[in-house]
């Protein structure tokens, strides 16, 4: 029974295209760090996944649609096929943030280090708006973070741009047989 649900194309593309955005999320991030710009500390709205995964997942739903269905894909085919793809480039983004991580001390050192100073340099009405004790709190945690708290985050954070995306382009590329 699983090893058929594994087999299915819808199962099948997603997870070789969500292979292939793993790798290269991987690749962007030591790129990033390498350049001298940490890759957690660039801000959500320029970050490269979301244009890597709008344009990974439109093609692995196209690829099944086009080439596996005969023409038809339902929304529910969509969103599943986007969350096997998230899936698996989170879990293999997060598999080499761990090791890259543990090879590269100073990728959490840098990160520590940088966003506490992003922290103490907030403008005061913006602490006001967040609140002193939020901030203070974050202060307090931040020395302890570890690498598998990247990786956990960088997880979180590909699940939650994939949602929006992944709605989008579900409801673009469905396509219903004619009754």
């Amino acid at each position: 029974m699983l090893s058929k649900i594994f087999k299915a194309p819808l199962v099948r593309v997603c997870a070789r295209y969500g292979t292939i955005a793993g790798a290269l999320c991987v690749l962007i991030l030591i790129s990033l760090f390498y350049m001298g710009k940490h890759p957690f500390l660039v801000n959500p709205y320029l970050d490269f996944r979301v244009a890597l995964f709008a344009v990974l997942i439109f093609f692995a739903l196209k690829e099944v649609r086009d080439y596996y269905h005969d023409g038809i894909l339902y929304f529910w085919q969509g969103m599943a096929g986007s969350l096997v793809f998230v899936t698996v480039c989170s879990a293999i983004a997060a598999f080499g943030i761990m090791i890259f991580g543990t090879m590269q001390p100073l990728f959490l050192h840098d990160y520590i280090t940088e966003f506490m100073k992003q922290i103490q340099n907030l403008p005061p009405e913006t602490v006001e708006q967040i609140g002193k004790d939020v901030v203070a709190m974050n202060l307090e945690k931040l020395p302890t973070t570890t690498v598998g708290d990247l990786a956990g985050l960088y997880a979180l954070q590909s699940f939650i741009m994939s949602f929006f995306i992944s709605v989008i382009i579900s409801v673009i590329l469905r396509r219903q047989p004619a009754s």
